[in-house]
């Protein structure tokens, strides 16, 4: 890939953007509040592996200004892809490629239904990222990315050293499973983290009978993977609420988002796992209440 143009550069499209900018790609950021600070400044990464600041990146602050690339890097939530054609579609030659770093489901064939099949890859990152501030970033743990594509390509291989040597990117043949493995964490952590009104993950699991619900809820969300043939074993469950134990006083993206007044991924996190219960015949009582929940603070705001 020659150019990458990063779409959402707020925590994540920054920090991995900057990943690639230090691996030597030519990367393009799109931006919006954070454009005047982030051309006077820069980017400033915090990380456990060393910080580091890119200088002069190469911004823009709409899309006919960036032009086509070679690979668009999608990592807005999935409430901004209304938007998707009229900002992604002026950054698309015939050959670019499209990479969402969204969680839940349901990005990916959004975007191939827009843009077609063939153009779209998935990924999953697992990473501690927060936004201190315009251009400022805090990487506290994980980085590790899972790329896939429902549609052999042959650019699947390019993705391995995209990042650098710093991330660490597994490909995987099956990115449905993939995605279910996020869900697993990222359901009951970024769903409870909201609910019990806007607090960290350290706070969440040093509270009575929530690391039982955590583990309820995990494992509702492994009863639809199974029916829908993706196997998760229980060593991962508990792999998840062990690591998550270890993170300390970690801020969800939900739960930041929905301290700051912005809307909720409610929807592509926890909307779709519903309605695939629901169509394989899995009872999954923690998950709806906490879906209901989680609608309802996102209506009232």
């Amino acid at each position: 890939m020659k150019t990458i143009g990063i779409v959402g550069a707020g925590a994540l499209g920054s920090y991995y953007g900057c990943r690639m900018v230090e691996a030597g790609q030519e990367v393009r950021f799109l931006l919006r509040s954070d454009y005047e600070e982030v051309c006077r400044q820069g980017f400033e990464i915090k990380s456990r592996d060393g910080d580091f600041v890119v200088r002069e990146p190469f911004v823009f602050n709409n899309s006919d200004e960036m032009g086509p690339v070679d690979l668009v890097v999608v990592a807005w939530k999935a409430t901004a892809n209304e938007y998707a054609k009229e900002v992604i579609g002026p950054l698309l030659h015939e050959g670019t490629k499209i990479l969402t770093l969204q969680n839940g489901l349901g990005n990916v064939e959004f975007f191939e239904n827009l843009f077609g099949r063939g153009r779209i890859l998935g990924a999953l990152c697992f990473v501690g990222i927060n936004r201190l501030a315009a251009g400022r970033i805090s990487h506290t743990v994980g980085g590790m990315i899972t790329v896939g594509e429902s549609v052999e390509t042959g650019v699947l291989d390019q993705m391995s050293t995209l990042f650098g040597e710093r991330v660490e990117v597994k490909l995987t043949s099956d990115l449905a499973l993939a995605q279910w493995n996020k869900l697993i964490w990222n359901i009951p952590f970024n769903g409870l983290c909201v609910t019990e009104g806007g607090i960290d993950t350290e706070e969440l699991l040093a509270r009575s009978g929530m690391s039982e619900l955590v583990l309820g809820i995990m494992r509702e969300v492994q009863q639809v993977a199974r029916a829908l043939g993706h196997q998760i074993e229980d060593s991962f469950l508990e792999g998840q609420l062990e690591r998550t134990l270890q993170m300390g006083r970690y801020k969800p993206s939900s739960m930041l988002d929905y301290v700051n007044g912005l809307p909720l991924e409610v929807e592509a996190i926890w909307g779709k796992p519903v309605q695939a219960a629901e169509e394989v015949g899995v009872e999954v009582p923690h998950l709806r209440k906490l879906q209901g929940e989680l609608a309802r603070l996102d209506r009232e705001r």
